[in-house]
């Protein structure tokens, strides 16, 4: 089974030469959310821009960490009788709703409910967390990014256990990035008054 995030296609364009003419032998499968549906059981994969990316099972410290910052933001959510509505992966994102582009984000802030179906998510979440994993690197900081930006999430965060870090993005506010360590407290942007200290919620646990 590929990694996750490895590029699952039957085949790759190949080409042979007839002549001096260059022709395609065999054109690159181009995937839809069908394929999503259709995986076996127990198999998990994400959609982009026609690819499939297969997803392997998340470590204990991805889902120790995933957990915490969900139970933060639903419990502040309860606190303020908040209408939006936080949920994590696996959950389907349909993500322009337009059955292209099919995401797990491991934390999703909704705050449109109609957005909301029995089959996932139609439309861009508010906020997007992604616990980044070794072999997720480079599909969270770069293809995720742009694909976020594009789809209309207010604010995306990327927090890498490994690194000790959190990339934040507040995409409303056209900003750069900031760079957040774990020991300093990171601002929900959409929210204001929420601040979550990563390192403080993982005190507890031996990571």
């Amino acid at each position: 089974m590929p990694s996750c995030y490895d590029e699952c296609t039957e085949s790759k364009s190949i080409v042979y030469r007839k002549g001096s003419e260059i022709m395609p032998l065999l054109k690159e499968k181009i995937y839809t959310i069908e394929d999503i549906y259709h995986l076996p059981n127990g198999e998990r994969a994400e959609l982009i821009h026609g690819q499939l990316y297969m997803m392997s099972p998340p470590s204990y410290v991805h889902q120790t960490v995933c957990m915490e910052i969900a139970g933060t933001i639903r419990d502040y959510i309860r606190r303020n009788k908040g209408s939006c509505q936080v949920l994590s992966a696996p959950l389907a994102v349909n993500l322009n709703a337009d059955d292209k582009t099919y995401v797990e984000p491991d934390i999703s802030v909704i705050c449109d409910r109609n957005k909301i179906s029995d089959k996932g998510i139609q439309g861009a979440p508010d906020f997007i967390v992604e616990i980044v994993s070794p072999s997720s690197r480079k599909m969270d900081y770069s293809t995720k990014n742009a694909i976020y930006v594009d789809a209309g999430v207010r604010e995306y965060w990327i927090v890498d256990p490994l690194k000790k870090r959190t990339t934040v993005y507040y995409y409303e506010e056209d900003a750069a990035p900031m760079i957040v360590p774990f020991d300093q407290p990171v601002t929900v942007e959409i929210y204001g008054d929420l601040q979550i200290t990563i390192s403080t919620l993982l005190q507890d646990f031996d990571l």
